[in-house]
């Protein structure tokens, strides 16, 4: 694909984000920013561009940018933000938050899709992430509290391991969440003063979270 044909279609995209309701710049600039054609298998680089999930093995898919961006948006996320993500996969997302927090810890249970995402961020010279193969239901205790979690697969019910280690001074979480595929929607927890505020945002399909590290 030409660089002049890539341009466009990524202008494209950023109109049709920008037409769903994504009006954050700090967010449209990082996902223009992020190269997604290098976050999918080659048979699909052609299509990187398009507001389309895709296939990236362990039958897993990089999200479209449309729920990528509004989830984002929704973390509501800063240069002063410690932020965890469940569910690194092909990298999309983590590289997307890399540039807009100040630090980004990312766990996945694909060991092979985690290796791959690593080799993203080397080439990006991405600086701020830290990686981890394992069970993101877990969290990771030892770097908690964070400012901000997005978790990147749909819990069956609210994860309250993962928002044990959510901030009291403010922290937000994003998930999905739902007993089904069918039943989806995106949620935001915020702490407050008060106590622990929840909202249901919209309805998503997502691949399940899952315990324990899957298979290499």
């Amino acid at each position: 694909m030409s660089q002049y044909i890539q341009d466009q279609k990524k202008i494209r995209l950023l109109l049709e984000l920008r037409r769903a309701g994504v009006t954050d710049t700090r967010v449209l600039s990082a996902i223009e920013r992020v190269p997604r054609d290098q976050f999918v298998p080659d048979t699909f680089r052609d299509q990187a561009w398009e507001n389309r999930p895709l296939p990236i093995g362990k039958g897993q898919t990089i999200s479209q940018p449309e729920v990528v961006a509004l989830m984002t948006q929704a973390l509501q996320v800063s240069d002063r933000h410690k932020v965890l993500e469940i569910g690194t996969g092909s990298g999309y997302q983590a590289a997307v938050l890399s540039y807009l927090c100040r630090r980004l810890y990312t766990i996945e249970r694909h060991k092979v899709l985690l290796e791959e995402a690593e080799t993203r961020f080397r080439a990006l010279k991405l600086t701020n992430i830290v990686t981890r193969w394992g069970d993101g239901t877990l969290g990771w205790p030892e770097q908690a509290p964070f400012d901000r979690i997005l978790v990147t697969a749909a819990a069956r019910s609210r994860p309250e391991t993962l928002l044990a280690q959510l901030s009291d001074q403010g922290g937000i979480m994003i998930t999905p969440m739902g007993a089904d595929a069918w039943e989806q929607a995106v949620w935001r927890f915020t702490r407050t003063k008060d106590g622990l505020q929840e909202e249901m945002l919209w309805p998503v399909r997502f691949v399940p979270l899952i315990p324990e590290p899957g298979q290499q």
